[in-house]
């Protein structure tokens, strides 16, 4: 209770509304890495948070994304042709899908290399969405440019989930570095000259 007063009072003193004020229903686009249930964490958060928000993917089944082209449309002797129909099809979805996003977050694990998410994220910046990447700190080296691309990078799906209440009602959770936590203003004064010191 406590928590949720002293996150009132926060959020009153910001200035931010607390509750949507429009009828908008955010469309947001979950791509990447399909071994793990962070899109099922992020669909859980934001049906638990009664976030307007409708939440799309790519196909997650690997052998149904991979054979597509070749059950539909035809088999194939060789691989890169095998290949090539399935990943055609599934661009249909994909390009549609993050046309279509208000928000597109990429998840990188950190297992797999995940060519295509790369390339979402590549192609859902040069169509001008908002890009949130999601990946464990020990990639971040490797996704410097990306990352560099990303309105907000995320290290676990919870955050993301406080990413979409943020931008749409307004509301703060918690701070991740825990009740010591002071705002720059705090530490440093309003309107402080000297930011560095």
């Amino acid at each position: 209770m406590l928590a949720l007063r002293t996150l009132a009072r926060r959020t009153a003193a910001r200035g931010f509304a607390t509750t949507s004020t429009n009828s908008r229903t955010w469309k947001v686009y979950l791509s990447g890495e399909i071994h793990s249930d962070w899109r099922e964490v992020i669909g859980d958060g934001v049906a638990r948070r009664n976030l307007p928000v409708t939440i799309d993917a790519p196909n997650t089944s690997h052998e149904d994304s991979d054979d597509c082209g070749a059950i539909i449309l035809g088999d194939e002797e060789k691989r890169p042709n095998y290949d090539n129909k399935g990943a055609r099809l599934n661009l249909i979805r994909t390009r549609t899908l993050i046309d279509d996003a208000d928000v597109v977050v990429v998840r990188f694990g950190d297992k797999y290399r995940q060519w295509n998410a790369a390339f979402d994220a590549g192609y859902a910046t040069a169509r001008g969405k908002a890009l949130v990447t999601l990946h464990p700190p020990g990639v971040s080296h490797m996704l410097k440019e990306v990352n560099a691309t990303a309105l907000a990078v995320c290290e676990d799906a919870s955050q993301v989930v406080d990413v979409l209440d943020y931008v749409i009602t307004g509301a703060l959770p918690e701070p991740r570095d825990g009740p010591g936590f002071k705002t720059m203003m705090e530490r440093q004064g309003a309107g402080n000259p000297n930011p560095g010191g």
